[in-house]
């Protein structure tokens, strides 16, 4: 696949959720059936191992078997993938890299080490290994809310500056001073990603892209909300307003009753109802029950009717 650059990296990006059975195994037939569908649904490319596809609990064996089937399903079909590497220890982050960079993505995602928190030239450091393992692949750094240690802009100046490879970066945002201060120490040398329900108005502040929690809900949707911020921008903030309204009121509540980032992003795929993955996440995190999908479902089509007319013919059926 032909690797991305800071230019290229662009647009809304759909994660590999991962289907869970009751014995904590992954179906990966399911998966497989999930995949073509978001393959399918005009997204911009597909990734792995973001929080939501539960890197942190995969086994060596579960993390190959993934990126071969994501690997060989998106060769297929011309889309773009990336693959995470990402591990709390350090050590093993650059064997999962290794064996990532020989699958040729165009992108591949890393995390900082995360027991102890880094200082900036330990970030350095690590991002600069990380990219000499890579073998030429390159990198996008992806520091979530939750990550310990929290990369600021200028400090994300100095990666772009001291490590080529790394061409993007998957940040919360944040107000228009944030904005200005990435703006000025990235230079356009990183692609800008933010959370998915906020692209429009990053779009608006020069955010490339979403790794996007959107496309949990529906990736056709999402990929059509991107097509209307790059030609009506007023309208898609406006869709943006209703979508983190939806949000707030409805998924909000579950995340400060206890449920983890994983367990929101299965129950969004549940409320789309696209594919077969249902609401399960990996021990020892609780997910949404099922029985509480049909009215966040409903609340859901009332708030963003949007992102659920015109599904692709994959898209159709019940689960």
């Amino acid at each position: 696949m032909r690797p991305l650059t800071a230019s290229t990296l662009r647009g809304v990006w759909a994660t590999a959720l991962l289907p869970i059975r009751d014995d904590e195994t992954i179906d990966f037939d399911r998966l497989a059936t999930a995949l073509d569908r978001v393959l399918a649904s005009g997204v911009h490319g597909v990734y792995t191992n973001g929080t939501a596809g539960e890197f942190h609990t995969l086994t060596d064996a579960e993390y190959d078997r993934l990126h071969e089937l994501v690997a060989q399903r998106c060769a297929a079909a011309g889309v773009p993938f990336q693959l995470g590497a990402g591990h709390p220890s350090g050590q093993l982050s650059l064997q999962r890299i290794a064996r990532a960079a020989a699958l040729r993505p165009s992108a591949i995602q890393v995390v900082l080490p995360d027991w102890l928190p880094l200082g900036p030239d330990e970030v350095l450091a690590a991002v600069a290994r990380m990219a000499e393992v890579a073998d030429g692949v390159p990198l996008v750094l992806y520091n979530p809310p939750c990550a310990k240690t929290q990369v600021p802009p200028e400090l994300h100046g100095r990666l772009a500056a001291e490590v080529p490879a790394l061409i993007g970066v998957k940040v919360p945002g944040g107000d228009d001073d944030w904005y200005r201060r990435m703006a000025d120490a990235v230079g356009g040398r990183l692609a800008i990603f933010v959370a998915g329900h906020t692209l429009a108005s990053g779009y608006a502040r020069g955010a490339a892209g979403a790794y996007s929690n959107v496309a949990c809900l529906s990736p056709s949707g999402a990929a059509r909300w991107y097509a209307q911020i790059t030609t009506d921008l007023a309208a898609a903030l406006a869709f943006e307003r209703r979508l983190r309204g939806f949000l707030d009121t409805r998924i909000a509540p579950l995340a400060r009753a206890g449920y983890s980032d994983p367990a929101l992003d299965k129950a969004l795929g549940a409320i789309g109802g696209w594919a077969p993955i249902g609401t399960r996440v990996r021990w020892p995190h609780r997910w949404v029950p099922e029985e509480r999908i049909p009215a966040l479902r409903a609340a859901a089509r009332e708030a963003v009717p949007e992102l659920f007319c015109g599904l692709t013919p994959a898209e159709h059926g019940s689960w």
